[in-house]
C-alpha cells in the first residue's frame, strides 16, 4: 500500500516532507500539495506539519551531495508547480543522497533529465518576465506591475528588479497566484492585495494611477505605431518571441 505524505504547499513544507520520509523509512509513497489533493479508498494517507529546522537540515545535507547550482535548480523545480514536480524532487534527492559519485550531469537518470528540462522553461519563464513587465505610476508613486506567469518565477524576478530599479519604490503582483513583491528602496517584501477589475482600465478614469501615466502611456502607444513598418511586419515571428499571452500587460499592445 502506498503511502500519501500531504503538505502545505510551501517549500519548507515539502523539504519538511522529505525529511518525514527519511525519518520513518518510508519507500512507497506520494507527495501532494494538501490544497489540491483528492482521497481515494486504496492508499492511506498522512499530514506533515512544516518544521523550518527539519528542513534545514534537508537544505544543508543537500550540499555535501550536490552544488549550490542543483540545489537551486531544485527551488526552481519547485517553482513550476508541475503536479508531478514533488515526486520528481524527491526521487531527486534519494538518487544524490545515495550516489558515489556527482549526479548532476548524469541525463541517463529519469529524474536528473526531468529536472533540467523544467528548470529550462522555468528560465525561459523568467527572462520573459525580465523582459516584458511594464509599471504603471500610481497616485501614490509606487509603480506597479501586474504579471501572470506560466510558473511561479516571481520569487526570481525580484532580484533583477531590486537591481535595475534601486531607486523607485515598486510592485509586481502575480494576479494568477494573488500576490506580490513590493520594494521599498531598502528591502523587498511579499504582498498581498485584494485588487477590484478597475485596475484594468485604460483611461485616466481609472482611480489608480495617476493622469501622467496614462499620456505617457499614450505617447508611448503612438511612438510604436509610427515606428511599426507594415510591409515588414512579421506576426509568425513576433508571436514566437513576444507570445499572445503577455500582451494583455503590454503598454504598447494596448494603446
Amino acid at each position: 500500500m502506498k503511502t500519501i505524505i500531504k503538505y502545505d504547499g510551501s517549500f519548507e513544507g515539502l523539504l519538511t516532507t522529505i525529511f518525514h520520509i527519511y525519518e520513518q523509512k518510508l519507500k512507497l509513497v506520494s507527495i501532494e500539495n494538501k490544497k489540491i489533493s483528492t482521497e481515494n479508498f486504496f492508499d492511506k494517507s498522512e499530514i506533515v506539519v512544516t518544521d523550518s529546522k527539519k528542513a534545514n537540515r534537508v537544505w544543508k545535507g543537500l550540499s555535501k551531495k550536490i552544488s549550490a547550482s542543483a540545489k537551486r535548480k531544485i527551488y526552481k523545480t519547485y517553482l513550476s508547480e508541475l503536479p508531478y514536480m514533488e515526486n520528481t524532487i524527491l526521487e531527486y534527492v534519494r538518487l544524490a543522497m545515495v550516489a558515489e559519485k556527482n549526479i548532476e550531469k548524469d541525463f541517463s537518470n529519469t529524474y536528473v533529465l526531468e529536472i533540467e528540462k523544467i528548470v529550462k522553461k522555468i528560465d525561459r519563464e523568467k527572462h520573459r518576465m525580465d523582459a516584458f513587465v511594464r509599471f504603471r505610476l500610481t497616485r501614490d508613486g509606487i509603480y506597479f506591475a501586474t504579471i501572470e506567469p506560466d510558473f511561479n518565477v516571481l520569487p526570481l524576478n525580484a532580484d533583477h528588479f531590486k537591481k535595475r530599479y534601486a531607486d523607485q519604490k515598486w510592485i509586481i503582483y502575480d494576479v494568477k497566484r494573488n500576490y506580490g513583491v513590493y520594494y521599498d528602496l531598502e528591502k523587498i517584501e511579499m504582498v498581498e492585495m485584494d485588487l477590484s477589475n478597475d485596475v484594468n482600465l485604460k483611461s485616466s478614469e481609472n482611480l489608480y494611477f495617476s493622469f501622467e501615466e496614462f499620456q505617457f502611456q499614450e505617447l508611448w502607444g503612438n511612438y510604436f505605431k509610427s515606428t511599426n513598418i507594415a510591409s515588414r511586419k512579421n506576426m509568425k515571428l513576433h508571436i514566437k518571441h513576444v507570445p499572445k499571452r503577455y500582451w494583455k500587460y503590454l503598454s504598447e499592445k494596448n494603446c
